[in-house]
């Protein structure tokens, strides 16, 4: 995967709250949100993945961590009409659409690849 230098993120401490992030690995995308705290001592952030809803520790050091591209690249998609966010502020899903059924599955699994 060829990375444009100025859209690469080394270390948490490049990153601001409301940063939106891609994370990569071995040049498939695993999350993408918008950064929620940074630990710059042990260089890990959390964000809010986008397409999932839920929280998510990355690793600075085992991810490639990027900047979106273009303006607005990493928004979240809007709610489809009709359907509106629940008390926590989650969409849920369309019909025949599901979400991984746990949260807590483990850090370097693709969402799309949770069982």
């Amino acid at each position: 995967m060829d990375v444009d230098e100025a859209r690469h993120i080394r270390r948490s401490g490049e990153l601001n709250v409301g940063d939106e992030i891609e994370a990569w690995h071995n040049g498939k995308l695993f999350h993408r949100g918008t950064v929620t705290q940074t630990v710059t001592a042990v260089d890990l952030f959390w964000i809010l993945d986008s397409r999932t809803g839920t929280r998510r520790l990355i690793d600075a050091g085992a991810l490639l961590i990027l900047r979106p591209e273009g303006p607005g690249a990493a928004k979240p998609a809007s709610p489809a009409p009709g359907r509106t966010p629940t008390a926590s502020g989650k969409t849920p899903p369309a019909p025949g659409q599901t979400r991984p059924a746990s949260p807590n599955m483990p850090l370097f699994q693709a969402p799309g690849l949770a069982g």
